[in-house]
């Protein structure tokens, strides 16, 4: 772990936590079911593997028109990632099995399609998880000075048509991955300004092994059956469409205006937040009531639940949602979900306009921030008290317990009177010139 990450530290605020862990643990207590280790999750891998072996195989051996080579590409690529999503995420998280085994197992399927298990597991499981939205420590908000994705990173005239042109770069995420980081990694030591531990001889063998099979399945069995023109361009489309999903998926969760960017202090390198408040304000979910986006993903459309319990298996995070979002609400931590698709597509879209306006300053991001905060606490009807505020307890953080209930029952009405507000906000702050042109709680 690099030094800088070493000095982050967050606020101390045990409440939320032990509140939060105490009522998710209740639920499968009084359920009687397991948090890993689940039929239909076994079920879904078999689903998924079968649709991967099935795409690789029909393009490799059957497929002898362009049409058909192109569906199968593209289905290539996105069985990909529902492995990486599903099948890769739950087993490097620990979350898939009771089984250290087994978990390595299914991590060991990211290997297979050219990452690397081993580096992924420090740079997202410790660096990510911990850091999250931390510009300068967390490695996936950083695309260099290709795209800025936090008001803290610097800014290039070109930054202004990012919002037009990153759709297309983020195709080439797993190409990068591939051929880029896991090599830098291993050779630097270093990966987006963190240390990464170099790997043992058994995680050394195990990566080798892993680069081996990929370029095997990726390029020497097509090889022997296509021309190396074809066998490229196909490879290119399947990890094109495997590049945009992936990405587009982690980008809803973060990269949105109603996700925060916190900073630490400069003299205490403090967060000003307790590590799970922090992972809820950084973090937004998507389309919760999408049975197929649920599916395809993981459950990352439910990535705040995924950020405070990545231990347990994504097929609960349907059913604990409600138990966290209800529990945010009681401390005043803001949870946001964006109810469909569309709306967290179009957030991020409008966040990276934002991120390249000349205009856009990090004092009239921390502006709109407290705006939204106001907004949301009028239309909630919930004091925003923090949760380490001394002489408190949770209930009186409060104003009425009643009130949580409320605002699950409301959030759709009260995020669009918010978004009202926000854009009368915005256009008054324009016109005073102060930087402002899109509020964080507008979508």
């Amino acid at each position: 772990m690099s030094s800088s990450t070493a000095m982050v530290k967050f606020a101390k605020c045990e409440g939320f936590m032990q509140t939060l862990r105490e009522r998710v643990d209740g639920h499968f207590t009084s359920q009687q079911i397991s948090k890993r280790d689940i039929p239909a999750m076994y079920l879904k891998t078999l689903v998924i593997l079968s649709w991967f072996a099935a795409s690789y195989v029909g393009l490799v051996f059957f497929a002898s028109t362009w049409p058909v080579a192109l569906f199968l590409s593209v289905s290539l690529g996105v069985s990909m990632a529902a492995i990486g999503f599903n099948i890769q995420h739950d087993g490097g998280h620990g979350a898939y099995s009771d089984s250290r085994l087994v978990n390595h197992l299914m991590a060991f399927t990211l290997d297979m399609l050219g990452g690397s298990s081993f580096i992924w597991k420090r740079t997202h499981n410790v660096i990510h998880h911990s850091y999250t939205n931390v510009t300068g420590v967390d490695g996936d908000i950083d695309l260099g000075f290709l795209g800025r994705l936090s008001p803290h990173q610097p800014r290039y005239w070109f930054h202004r048509f990012q919002h037009f042109y990153l759709w297309f770069l983020y195709g080439f995420i797993t190409i990068k991955w591939q051929f880029r980081d896991d090599f830098q990694a291993l050779f630097t030591g270093r990966i987006h300004g963190t240390d990464v531990p170099r790997p043992n001889a058994l995680e050394l063998t195990q990566l080798i092994v892993g680069k081996l099979l990929f370029l095997t399945l990726a390029f020497g069995v097509p090889l022997c059956f296509h021309a190396w023109y074809y066998v490229a361009l196909w490879f290119f489309v399947a990890s094109f469409a495997q590049g945009v999903l992936l990405s587009i998926v982690f980008q809803l969760a973060h990269c949105v205006q109603e996700a925060t960017f916190p900073m630490p202090d400069d003299a205490s390198h403090r967060i000003e937040n307790a590590w799970a408040v922090h992972q809820v304000e950084t973090t937004v979910d998507f389309a919760r009531t999408s049975r197929i986006v649920n599916w395809l993903t993981g459950g990352l459309n439910y990535q705040i639940e995924h950020h405070l319990f990545p231990q347990i298996c994504h097929v609960h995070y349907p059913a604990i949602a409600g138990i966290v979002e209800r529990t945010s609400a009681e401390f005043g931590v803001h949870y946001y979900a964006h109810q469909t698709l569309w709306q967290a597509v179009r957030s991020h879209y409008t966040w990276l306009r934002q991120m390249g306006r000349p205009d856009h300053s990090v004092a009239a991001a921390t502006a709109a921030a407290a705006w939204r905060d106001r907004i949301f606490d009028v239309h909630h009807d919930v004091c925003a008290v923090p949760c380490d505020r001394p002489g408190l307890s949770p209930s009186q953080n409060v104003r009425d317990a009643r009130s949580a209930d409320h605002l699950r029952s409301q959030s759709g009405t009260h995020a669009h009177d918010a978004a009202r507000v926000g854009r009368f906000c915005g256009w008054w702050a324009t016109g005073r010139n102060i930087g402002v042109s899109h509020l964080p709680g507008e979508s």
